[in-house]
């Protein structure tokens, strides 16, 4: 493994036709919770490794807190998604033994569609992300500096006709 990395890793097996993402929940900092969002999300790390019962995912954390790690686990097949939560704590990982429920909403449009603008914190990051459910892969913004403002802000590029998955820890 690469000298950079000071963390832990896990494994699951994914089924054909599933792609699983997992995000680690991040608390913002007290001095920066009134201007910057309480959680923030981060997608993990991970390699794949084919077999004959599927697909072997490993995620890794990177400097995990010696309290644990909240997880979120996002499983997407066939345009639907499950949600379900974990836990990374010492070498283990625990996951939620019961699905949670979501509510959600879903964004239609005919012409291409610029999402409203957002913020992000210092460490650019920002508290819900955009994902492709064909791919998996999350829709990157478009970053930049606001001179009005001097802070840090995004804005993501949608095309028509096309699902998307939206989440935000809160």
């Amino acid at each position: 493994m690469s000298q950079g990395f000071n963390g832990k890793f896990f494994s699951i097996l994914q089924p054909q036709g599933v792609k699983t993402v997992i995000y680690r929940i991040n608390k913002t900092a007290k001095e920066f919770q009134g201007q910057l969002p309480q959680y923030t999300v981060e997608r993990l790390i991970s390699s794949e490794e084919i077999n004959a019962n599927g697909i072997k995912k490993t995620f890794f954390v990177d400097y995990p807190e010696p309290t644990g790690e909240d997880l979120v686990i996002l499983s997407f097949s066939q345009g639907k998604v499950a949600v379900n939560m974990g836990k990374l704590k010492n070498d283990k990982v625990k996951f939620a033994k019961t699905q949670i429920p979501v509510h959600f909403d879903t964004i239609t449009t005919n012409q291409p569609l610029e999402t409203k603008e957002f913020k992000y914190t210092v460490g650019l990051q920002r508290s819900f992300t955009i994902i492709d459910p064909e791919t998996a892969e999350e829709v990157k913004p478009m970053v930049y500096l606001d001179p009005n403002t001097n802070e840090i802000k995004g804005t993501c590029k949608l095309k028509p006709n096309k699902p998307y998955f939206t989440f935000e820890i809160k």
